[in-house]
């Protein structure tokens, strides 16, 4: 396994000191000690729930969400974490369009630090479709500490990947 996988745009230096985490077998202990608390969120409605309470508490006047779930078809290691998809259908001549979140399954046994990551990307998605400044930006309003999480997301994953993880 090799850091790389999930920090390609991380410097060199700290790519580095994550390999060696890796190697010595440390990483676990360190995600552990930094995100101690497992969510408990684990159907389809409390994911709904949950992704609601957060978007109307940041992001009242935007559009309504169809549909939040958990989909076991998302596989992390092709760079999706989730997806947001906007859903278009022609009903009597009127075209609607429906808010559909979609997070990858791995996520059930996640932090809540990084599951409450992952569900402020994707609801900044109902704003800003391209990852550009203002995308982060309205990240960062919604959970000032953003980039480090996604950081520690990767590590995450990298540590899901451990052999001595599984």
């Amino acid at each position: 396994m090799n850091a790389r996988n999930y920090l390609s745009g991380y410097a060199p230096e700290l790519q580095q000191q994550v390999q060696q985490m890796i190697e010595q077998d440390t990483l676990g202990a360190f995600l552990q000690k930094k995100h101690p608390v497992r969510h408990e969120i684990q159907s389809d409605s409390a994911l709904r729930r949950y992704t609601i309470a957060l978007k109307n508490r940041y992001m009242k006047k935007s559009p309504p969400l169809s549909k939040v779930v958990y989909d076991q078809k998302i596989h992390v290691i092709h760079g999706a974490l989730g997806t947001h998809s906007y859903v278009s259908r022609n009903q009597g001549g009127k075209l609607k369009t429906r808010n559909e979140i979609r997070i990858a399954a791995v996520f059930k046994k996640a932090p809540e630090t990084l599951l409450n990551m992952i569900v402020v990307h994707e609801l900044a998605h109902l704003k800003e479709r391209e990852h550009n400044k203002s995308f982060y930006k309205l990240c960062e309003n919604m959970l000032p500490d953003y980039h480090q999480l996604e950081f520690d997301m990767r590590l995450y994953l990298l540590n899901l990947e451990n052999p001595a993880q599984g």
